[in-house]
């Protein structure tokens, strides 16, 4: 009989951040058990349940009974079985180990040979006998990074297990899990609910938990739930959530039955930068910011409560009162803050270590101001402007709010800057040097916000590579490769080399400090990184084409990309890929270094001097493409050529016995490869 199956641990407090993925976790390997025992027909279907006192999940037609099974197990080959007619020991021992005769052994071919074989049939197994073993084994493989005992109990989990369901159907599955024997009821809210709830049958289970139990079991339901009421409350108010990365999440896993509140703090407070506020609410509260239509915090915000009272005053009130002591906290770090000015702390940062073998945070910054100098002019940018965003951009890590809140610098030192009555270029640059903070974030908008941000990136990326700190695994505790997609993703949009900059930020350490090698492996490493960046929009083997090529402007990767695209469809494009590559086989041969210019007056066949003076022209418009950036047009002057080309391999021999017309010819297909791979080297392109 296949029926439902419900299984629940009932737990204490579940962490919050992990909830979700120790419940989806556990029913996975739940599922993949009972596929694997057969207890299914084919991939099953199931729900996941993850709530905060509890981790469930319910499992559609489940089997109460294994199909029969026909086993065959293998012995020793039909050559090694038998010797002069006698059974050898190999085999005497298989029989012995199966309980049976060499009679009934039979002799089946595995693929590679002969063997023999004991094949039987066995009775399916009962779900009781296999459930508890099956869940056992989930247990074993959750992501738990610390796991507790508690009581007497030598069992251990991610928190106390107090509970254990294991419901097919209407019917308790006999079993033992963490010392639990499976039962059919359960317990509800810790206030809203009283007494066991018997659980009728494992599909009335989430009806039951919401109704009498007051409990969302599925995570997914009860996100879905808190964000409608989230906004809808915003809606009622004229505003919108401020969101934070997984503090929807977060709260989801913290409340059973919620109950979305409104509230409010004095409008004082909105004195203080908004970023400091809304941190704070969202961090060290979990509540939810409420912004206007033009993104100006309001002085209201939303709770998820996790109780259901007819007033919630009291609820109100006394969040409220929680949050009005975090914010005078902040208001009072912002005041202390404006008295003295980011300028005046800059001595300090001698006192602050940037990295033993690197020095100082002050060292550092004398370091991010030089290569800001160097990049400025690239960018058109004030160098003097460039130089103070560089002086000043990490001084607001000595104010009290950062101190308080990492993630705000740069944002406070905009704020502080603009205070003390710095330039507002220089106040956004300090912010924006940060950007991006991660994959995919905001460029800097502000171009000394660009500048400094290449110069700090390009000065760590150097600086921690060069002492030996190089990313291995998925260890990266100094960020380089966020920081290499950053640089990459800022050079590409203002059309700038990557080699010189790497040269720039090294010279900008003391002789001797880095090792010699620094900037050829940090080149290495960005080309590998711009691969993979590259290739979230166009296909590998024109991402490869275009980076073999000698690409200094990265600004022109997307339009070389998007021209050897369009050349790959070309009718011509085969032919001619096919022929360069022949071209560099030949040519790998020889030291090109070597070869002397074209001399016309040694081209004895026909077909060769045709193909001459169609390079030559072809040559011209090449590069009159070349120079306007017109990469499509560059590739498509070489569909003229190709049939020339095509008759030159068919009727010229390259490698003639006479060195001088070999010489000859070869610098040709030289002249004729500089032209072909001026965008790419189409020869990496698949045919």
């Amino acid at each position: 009989m296949n029926a439902p199956l419900l299984i629940e641990l009932r737990t204490e407090e579940l962490p919050p951040k992990a909830l979700n993925n120790l419940g989806e976790s556990l029913a996975a390997g739940v599922v993949d058990g009972l596929e694997k025992a057969q207890l299914t027909d084919g991939v099953a279907d199931y729900q996941v349940f993850a709530a905060p006192r509890r981790l469930g999940v319910l499992v559609q037609n489940v089997k109460a009974v294994q199909a029969d099974q026909r086993i065959i197990k293998k012995g020793p080959s039909v050559a090694a079985g038998m010797k002069d007619g006698e059974p050898t020991k190999a085999l005497q021992g298989f029989a012995r180990s199966n309980q049976v005769e060499i009679s009934q052994l039979t002799q089946i071919n595995d693929g590679k040979q002969m063997v023999y074989a004991y094949e039987y049939t066995q009775a399916g197994q009962p779900l009781s006998a296999l459930l508890s073993e099956i869940l056992n084994q989930a247990i074993k493989k959750l992501p738990i990074p610390k796991v507790m005992h508690w009581g007497s109990s030598t069992f251990t989990f991610v928190r106390p297990v107090h509970g254990l369901i294991m419901l097919h159907g209407s019917e308790i599955v006999a079993g033992s899990v963490l010392g639990l024997s499976s039962q059919n009821w359960t317990l509800g809210h810790r206030f809203l609910s009283e007494g066991r709830i018997i659980i009728q049958h494992a599909e009335d289970y989430a009806q039951q938990m919401l109704e009498q139990g007051k409990v969302v079991v599925c995570f997914a339901d009860r996100r879905a739930r808190i964000e409608q009421d989230l906004s809808t409350a915003a809606e009622s108010l004229h505003a919108h959530v401020a969101y934070a990365d997984g503090l929807l999440d977060e709260v989801t896993a913290l409340v059973e039955w919620p109950v979305v509140l409104q509230a409010s703090f004095d409008e004082r407070f909105l004195q203080v930068p908004q970023e400091c506020l809304i941190l704070t609410m969202q961090q060290n509260q979990k509540y939810f910011p409420l912004l206007s239509g033009d993104g100006k915090l309001i002085n209201r915000f939303l709770l998820v409560s996790n109780l259901q009272t007819e007033n919630p005053v009291h609820i109100i009130h006394g969040n409220e009162r929680v949050l009005r002591a975090r914010l005078a906290d902040a208001e009072f770090f912002y005041r202390q803050d404006q008295k003295f000015t980011l300028a005046s702390r800059l001595p300090r940062l001698q006192n602050v270590v940037y990295h033993n073998k690197l020095g100082s945070q002050a060292e550092r910054v004398q370091r991010i101001i030089r290569l800001a100098k160097t990049i400025a002019p690239l960018l058109n940018a004030d160098v003097n402007l460039a130089a103070r965003a560089a002086e000043l951009a990490k001084a607001d890590l000595l104010t009290d709010m950062v101190g308080e809140f990492p993630e705000l610098q740069g944002t406070m030192g905009k704020y502080y800057a603009l205070h003390d009555g710095e330039n507002p270029n220089v106040a956004v640059a300090i912010e924006q040097h940060y950007w991006p903070r991660f994959a995919n974030d905001v460029l800097p908008d502000n171009v000394l916000g660009t500048v400094v941000a290449l110069a700090d990136k390009l000065e760590t990326l150097i600086g921690i590579w060069g002492i030996g700190l190089v990313p291995t695994g998925d260890k990266d505790p100094y960020a380089l490769r966020r920081s290499a997609l950053g640089i990459l993703r800022m050079l590409m949009q203002h059309h700038l080399a990557l080699q010189p900059l790497l040269k720039a930020a090294f010279a900008t350490f003391p002789a001797g400090k880095l090792a010699e090698n620094t900037v050829a492996e940090v080149a290495g490493f960005m080309q590998a990184r711009l691969d993979i960046l590259l290739q979230n929009n166009y296909e590998q083997d024109v991402v490869a084409a275009v980076l073999a090529g000698q690409v200094d402007d990265l600004g022109e990767l997307d339009a070389r990309l998007v021209a050897v695209t369009q050349f790959k469809q070309l009718e011509e494009a085969t032919a001619l890929i096919a022929a360069n590559k022949r071209v560099h086989n030949l040519l790998k041969k020889t030291d090109v270094s070597a070869l002397p210019a074209v001399d016309s007056s040694k081209l004895q066949e026909q077909d060769e001097l045709n193909l001459y003076h169609a390079t030559e022209e072809v040559a011209v418009r090449i590069q009159a493409a070349m120079r306007k950036q017109d990469f499509i047009q560059a590739l498509s002057e070489l569909t003229g050529i190709k049939k020339k080309v095509d008759v030159f391999f068919t009727n010229v021999m390259v490698m003639d016995e006479n060195e001088a017309i070999r010489n000859n010819r070869l610098a040709l297909l030289l002249f004729l490869s500089h032209q072909m791979n001026a965008v790419a080297d189409i020869a990496l392109l698949n045919e």
